[in-house]
C-alpha cells in the first residue's frame, strides 16, 4: 500500500486505530443507542480498533473475525488497555451465537468481502434482539473512485479490464500475506436502491446516516471547496437533491443504519 499518497498517516492510523474512532462512536450514539452497557457484536472486526474503542466506552463487546492473523492483532491491541475481548473466528454466513443475543451489530468494511451478503444479513438479523440495530458500510457499484484501489472510473469498466488495469498500475494485492484479500471481480458492490431491497428481504429498514445528517444540518464536508459548493446548493434549495445524485454516481461508500423489526 506504499503507493498511497497518504501512506504515512494511513499506517499510523492502522497501528493505533482505537484512537481514531470518535466519528464512528458518535454515529452509533446518534443513530442507534449509547454504547455503555450495549451488547455489541463487531462482525468482521479487522484489526480491532473499533472493538477496543467501544469496550473502552463501556460496551459489552464480542468480536467475530474470519482472519486468524487479525484475531492475533486484536488480542495485542486489547492488551494495550488490559481488556479481555471475547474473539471468535467465524464466517458471517454462519455465526456461532444465540438468537437475539445482541442489541447492536457493527459491520464496517466487511460486506463487500463475504461469500454471500444476503446470508450474512440474515444471520445478523437472527442474532439481533427485536428492534436491534445494525450499522454498516456498503460499497457503491457506481463509485467514481474505487475505495479499495483508489483509481478513478474503475467501477464503470468491465471487471476483466478493471483487473488488468489494477495490475498494470501495480496496485494488485496478490502479494499480500493475508488469505482473505480478493480480486475486484469477487467483491460485492451495490447501487443504493439494490442494497435497500436486500436489507428489506432480511427484515431491516434502512437509513442513510449521511442523508440524515444533511437534513438535520450536521453534515460537514471535509474539504473547504466542497463546503462552499454545498453552501451554494443549500442557498438555492437543492442540496438534498444534489446529495442523492452524488450518492448514486460518485460516493464510494454508503454509511447505513439498519433496524430490525420489533
Amino acid at each position: 500500500m506504499t503507493w498511497r499518497q497518504d501512506y504515512v498517516t494511513w499506517r499510523e492510523r492502522r497501528l493505533y486505530q482505537e484512537q481514531y474512532q470518535a466519528e464512528r462512536i458518535a454515529q452509533i450514539e446518534r443513530h442507534a443507542r449509547p454504547l455503555a452497557g450495549a451488547r455489541l457484536l463487531d462482525l468482521g472486526a479487522g484489526m480491532g480498533g473499533f472493538a477496543v474503542a467501544a469496550a473502552l466506552c463501556g460496551a459489552k463487546v464480542t468480536v467475530s473475525e474470519y482472519n486468524p492473523q487479525y484475531c492475533r492483532i486484536i488480542n495485542l491491541r486489547a492488551e494495550r488497555y488490559n481488556i479481555n475481548l471475547p474473539i471468535v473466528t467465524a464466517a458471517g454466513e454462519n455465526l456461532p451465537f444465540r438468537d437475539a443475543q445482541f442489541d447492536l451489530v457493527v459491520c464496517w468494511d466487511v460486506l463487500e468481502h463475504v461469500q454471500n451478503p444476503t446470508a450474512v444479513l440474515n444471520e445478523i438479523s437472527r442474532t439481533l434482539a427485536p428492534g436491534g440495530q445494525l450499522l454498516l458500510t456498503a460499497i457503491n457499484r457506481r463509485a467514481w473512485i474505487d475505495p479499495h484501489y483508489h483509481i478513478p472510473s474503475l467501477n464503470w469498466w468491465p471487471r476483466h479490464l478493471a483487473e488488468w488495469y489494477i495490475n498494470h498500475r501495480g496496485r494488485s494485492k496478490a502479494t499480500s500475506q493475508f488469505r482473505d484479500m480478493q480480486r475486484l471481480s469477487t467483491m460485492h458492490y451495490y447501487d443504493y436502491s439494490q442494497f435497500i431491497k436486500i436489507a428489506r428481504s432480511a427484515g431491516f429498514t434502512t437509513v442513510d446516516m449521511n442523508e440524515t445528517a444533511l437534513r438535520e444540518g450536521r453534515f460537514v464536508s471535509k474539504k473547504a471547496s466542497r463546503q462552499r459548493i454545498r453552501a451554494g446548493l443549500r442557498a438555492i434549495g437543492i442540496e438534498q437533491f444534489a446529495y442523492k445524485i452524488q450518492r448514486a454516481w460518485y460516493t464510494g461508500m454508503f454509511e447505513l443504519a439498519l433496524t430490525k423489526a420489533k
